[in-house]
């Protein structure tokens, strides 16, 4: 039976740089079956020793992140320069779940009565299908699978096909630490059919899907016929406030780096800024500045700050929104570069674009654009811009920019996202649960309130028999 091929696009050269092969339908009944057996005995490994293996995988990542940083830049784009950080924090991030393992996976003590025994265990609850992005995709991975293997369970890995070296680099790292065979499988798919097929199998236990909100509404679609929980990391239009008080420069810089780092291609970028009315024109002024010491091109010269966007239809999306916004009265106030005119021939090159005027008639105040686009709006008052701000079907992350870090923090308190920051963006803490509100998603990872969709609770009882 002939089998889905999928191949890789770069985007850089619009030329194909990977083939891999999809799964087969033989594969494809097996693969859960596979996990249900090797379930079975790691979950009763003793969790000292599923610490040791995945202490010595990340080892192993760690020490070949220049060779897995190589890969990225090729595969989706990012520069060089910043690759390599993107494993060096996904290994950090492990380490800090691995850290906080012991007591999060502890047995919680009921109330003490003479002749009794009472306890709550955690206990894994099976065959995890781990469904990711390839914008960011070991960060996305190591959230769902480092707790969901601490926990006991076994994964079934599925990855972006932008990106299909990560799921092979990964499952490779593990099996020479030691993982017992079976407990980490992954494939390569294209196919809605597949993904629903597997989702819809009685044996998979859990389904932790990154990607759009389409998408994932199409798997919580498909795993709606049983019993299962499905946990969905979706979009964002993360919006910024920038107060009148604020140092302007400061500002500027931080908020260029939160909404075009990674050609702006990350759920938690700044996709929509509001400033106070009395500081806009010096903030706008202060965003060309910043924007004109950014050089777009090569992602493989580390003097690069942004490469392209991963594709020809993202690409096409994202200048769809900047001419949207101009068609409805916005201004392009790009400054010059000579790096935004000379753009290579090839690729999915965007210009990382500066928008005024815009308001929230517009696509790139409303949906998601998912590219270089910072678009600054006017606001008359904190009020307005809490508004704003919460004028969104999504609510992933948020963040204020003040001197007055007491009143950020009574504005946050305002703001409807998972994650509201005062004074910085774009960072999702490991010791802080990573959770999407409105169409963002459902359910959570990081922190130790990640490790919760991983387990299932059972309550022990124990009298004493009766003499």
């Amino acid at each position: 039976m002939s089998v889905e091929v999928i191949t890789t696009i770069s985007p850089t050269t619009e030329e194909p740089i990977l083939t891999r092969n999809g799964i087969s339908t033989e594969e494809l009944e097996q693969i859960p079956d596979i996990a249900t057996q090797a379930y079975k005995a790691w979950r009763t490994t003793k969790l000292a020793d599923r610490q040791i293996i995945i202490k010595k995988a990340l080892k192993i990542l760690a020490d070949r992140q220049d060779e897995l940083a190589n890969e990225l830049t090729v595969q989706m784009g990012r520069p060089i320069a910043y690759t390599a950080k993107e494993v060096a924090t996904a290994v950090k991030r492990s380490e800090y779940l691995l850290k906080i393992s012991d007591d999060v996976l502890q047995d919680t003590p009921g109330e003490e009565e003479k002749g009794f025994k009472r306890f709550i265990r955690k206990v894994p609850v099976g065959p995890v299908l781990i469904i990711f992005a390839w914008n960011y995709p070991y960060l996305i991975l190591v959230n769902a699978l480092i707790p969901a293997l601490l926990a006991g369970n076994s994964v079934i890995l599925k990855p972006s096909p932008q990106t299909p070296t990560v799921a092979e680099q990964v499952g490779r790292a593990f099996q020479e630490a030691g993982l017992p065979d079976g407990v980490i499988q992954y494939f390569h798919s294209g196919s809605p059919t597949i993904i629903e097929s597997i989702v819809r199998n009685p044996k998979i236990a859990l389904v932790c899907f990154t990607g759009s909100v389409a998408g994932g509404l199409a798997v919580q679609s498909a795993a709606s016929d049983r019993v299962v929980n499905v946990c969905l990391e979706l979009g964002g239009k993360d919006p910024a406030y920038v107060r009148g008080d604020v140092d302007i420069a400061w500002a500027a810089e931080e908020i260029v780096d939160g909404a075009v780092f990674n050609s702006g291609q990350s759920c938690c970028s700044i996709e929509r800024v509001y400033v106070d009315e009395k500081i806009h024109d010096q903030f706008v002024e202060a965003i060309q500045k910043v924007l004109k010491g950014y050089k777009l091109g090569d992602p493989l010269d580390k003097a690069t700050h942004l490469g392209p966007v991963v594709s020809k239809r993202s690409k096409e999306t994202i200048e769809a929104h900047i001419q949207d916004a101009l068609d409805k009265g916005a201004e392009n106030l790009t400054p010059d570069n000579e790096t935004f005119k000379d753009l290579p021939p090839k690729g999915n090159f965007v210009v990382p674009t500066l928008l005024t005027k815009v308001d929230h008639t517009m696509k790139v105040m409303k949906d998601e654009t998912f590219g270089p686009v910072i678009p600054v709006m006017k606001v008359k008052s904190d009020e307005e811009a809490v508004e704003l701000m919460n004028d969104s079907e999504f609510g992933l992350t948020a963040s204020i920019w003040t001197k007055d870090t007491d009143k950020g923090y009574e504005l946050c308190e305002q703001v409807e996202a998972g994650t509201v920051f005062v004074n910085r963006c774009d960072f999702p803490s490991p010791d802080l649960a990573w959770t999407g509100w409105k169409n963002s998603g459902k359910g959570q990872t990081l922190s130790k309130y990640g490790f919760d969709q991983f387990v299932k609770l059972k309550s022990y009882h124990l009298k004493d028999y009766p003499k």
